[in-house]
């Protein structure tokens, strides 16, 4: 029978004492936590050991003894370490020791019964005490055909890091306490801590306080009847900025919030907003200091109202285009030169609007530029609306495309179903048989051909305007996607994957060491880090995307139809 002792490399180096650790009976393993050095009191070691229990829940005890001598071992010594594993009573009693710089360890077992005796194979484990426990070991993916054979695998492995983990309380005491025990182990030295952190330990508990009245002051004026009423809810839930800023309430609320990360997963979560939000803002002001840095605002304006009044003149010549004879196709005269100038009288509109709002525009960008400093995000969101503002024209005419053809589809299909003797059953959703007369035939034929011959003119006016519909929504979705990277990239975890691996682990691997005969197999437990598509799968934020998901199938019918494609957030839509 294989026995597996982990021994942490810290301890490799201590004085002679005796070994605490956990044994692990189903795995037949013994996992090393530290070395309590000579001399000790075995009573006060016992009552130590039980406080530990209470505190971590996991069984420690005295699992053998550690000899380290510069020079042979003393038959003394040997007597005396036996005599321990009467004392302490573990099965087996392990005796491990380390003679000058000899990098091969003895190792040995000791049974109380010398009949139940038999020659156990050991292997001696090293692993880095520090690592183990600051990692967070996580489940494979269910991917493989072996599924349950990792996590067969993986449920022992986190026997072993659970014990290392829930045993912080063994580490707090190092060799300068004054108590009656010395132990060696990875904090042994002294523990671990900085300033800096302890500093911003006791500011943020005053700040999560005020922050957390601030936002609950904030939440309850959203919540408010006031904005509740037409128009302010329709903008609320219409506009791409609303819904961010509310986005990033509910984030400033998880990360004031006192209580404690009830797990690993909330306490990645807190971190991965907390340093999303901080990136966001200093980007904004970022954008802010070079906005308002050489009067690029003033210089920004100055361009917008020109470039307006270019998009308007384009409109115009693509209007002109389409009432004479566009491609060379025959239109119907008549209904061409009344869409045509309906459209250019909604351009003629647009224009005076623009002029008469050019000497506000400048004063508007100057206060528009102050929200960038709330994030990045926030910034790219009202750019998203103000494109939205600057081309409702070229929505509206979409939207009036759109009704026309998508009456004369609806009006086409209904007639070609009364020449089959057919006609929709609204109650039971199906297509039933009917019986018409001759004058229902003589009407439908009528109406039939005359919007066949009115259909390609309004189809080309409905095909024009909807790629330009189409041109303005990618490019308000590129932005969005811009946001929505920002808002659901989990930077904390890939900061942490890049600088210190071993806090993401997906498994451990195994290096054999230099043997030598008649000493036990040594090894090496080294960590295996998350890759980073995992990390970004693992950690990835929920977003809460502007656009709702469509098919490629459903869009391309629901244009086919000239039905609407609204680019705004249908309310309660949450993405992950």
């Amino acid at each position: 029978m294989v026995l597996k002792v982990f021994f942490p490399s810290c301890c490799s180096s201590a004085e002679s004492g005796i070994l605490i650790g956990r044994w692990i009976s189903e795995q037949n393993s013994a996992v090393i936590l530290a070395v309590v050095h000579f001399p000790f009191i075995p009573v006060q070691v016992k009552q130590y050991l039980s406080e530990v229990q209470q505190v971590s829940n996991i069984s420690v005890s005295v699992l053998g003894s550690w000899s380290n001598s510069k020079q042979e071992k003393e038959e003394s010594l040997n007597e005396f370490l036996e005599d321990l594993g009467t004392i302490f009573s573990h099965e087996p009693w392990i005796q491990i020791s380390k003679e000058g710089d000899s990098k091969f360890w003895s190792c040995s077992t000791l049974q109380k019964h010398p009949d139940t005796h038999k020659e156990e194979e050991i292997i001696l484990v090293y692993y880095d005490q520090r690592k183990v426990l600051l990692s967070h070991l996580h489940p494979p993916l269910d991917t493989a055909t072996s599924a349950e054979h990792k996590a067969d695998d993986t449920s022992k492995l986190s026997a072993i890091f659970d014990t290392v983990a829930k045993s912080k309380v063994l580490f707090t005491v190092d060799r300068y306490d004054e108590g009656p025990i010395k132990l060696t182990h990875w904090q042994s030295d002294g523990v671990e801590a900085s300033i800096i952190v302890e500093l911003l330990k006791q500011i943020s508990v005053p700040a999560c306080v005020l922050l957390t009245f601030l936002l609950s002051l904030i939440s309850g004026i959203c919540r408010s009847r006031v904005l509740k009423f037409w128009p302010l809810s329709f903008l609320w839930s219409k506009l791409s900025t609303c819904e961010q800023l509310g986005h990033r309430l509910q984030h400033l609320q998880v990360i004031s919030s006192n209580k404690k990360a009830p797990n690993h997963t909330q306490l990645m979560r807190k971190a991965n907003i907390f340093v999303s939000l901080m990136i966001d803002v200093a980007l904004g002001i970022l954008l802010m200091s070079w906005l308002y840095r050489k009067n690029r605002i003033g210089h920004l304006a100055d361009t917008l109202i020109p470039a307006a009044d270019h998009v308007a003149e384009e409109l115009q010549d693509l209007l002109q285009w389409l009432m004479g004879a566009p491609a060379g196709l025959k239109m119907n005269r008549a209904l061409d030169q009344v869409l045509g100038r309906f459209f250019l009288y909604h351009i003629h509109l647009w224009i005076s609007y623009i002029h008469l709002m050019s000497p506000f525009i400048e004063m508007i960008l100057w206060y528009v530029g102050l929200s960038a400093c709330l994030g990045l995000t926030v910034a790219l969101c009202i750019l998203s609306d103000i494109i939205a503002l600057l081309t409702f024209h070229i929505y509206c005419f979409y939207v009036y495309g759109a009704r026309l053809y998508c009456l004369k589809i609806y009006g086409l299909s209904s007639l070609w179903r009364l020449f089959r003797g057919k006609k929709w059953n609204v109650l039971r959703q199906r297509v039933d048989s009917c019986s018409y007369d001759l004058d229902q035939l003589f009407i439908g034929t009528l109406l039939f051909t005359i919007l066949l011959f009115l259909l390609p003119t309004t189809a080309l006016y409905y095909l024009v305007f909807t790629l330009l519909r189409l041109l303005v929504v990618v490019v308000q979705g590129l932005i969005h996607l811009l946001v929505d990277l920002i808002d659901s990239l989990p930077l904390y975890s890939i900061i942490l994957r890049l600088c210190r691996s071993y806090r993401l682990t997906a498994g451990v691997k195994f290096r054999v060491l230099e043997q030598e005969d008649g000493k036990p197999l040594r090894l090496l437990m080294q960590i295996n880090p998350l890759s980073y598509g995992r990390v970004v799968q693992t950690y990835r934020l929920p977003t809460y995307s502007c656009y709702p998901k469509d098919s490629w199938v459903s869009l391309c019918k629901k244009l086919f139809l000239g039905e609407l494609i609204y680019p705004w957030k249908h309310k309660g839509e949450k993405q992950d």
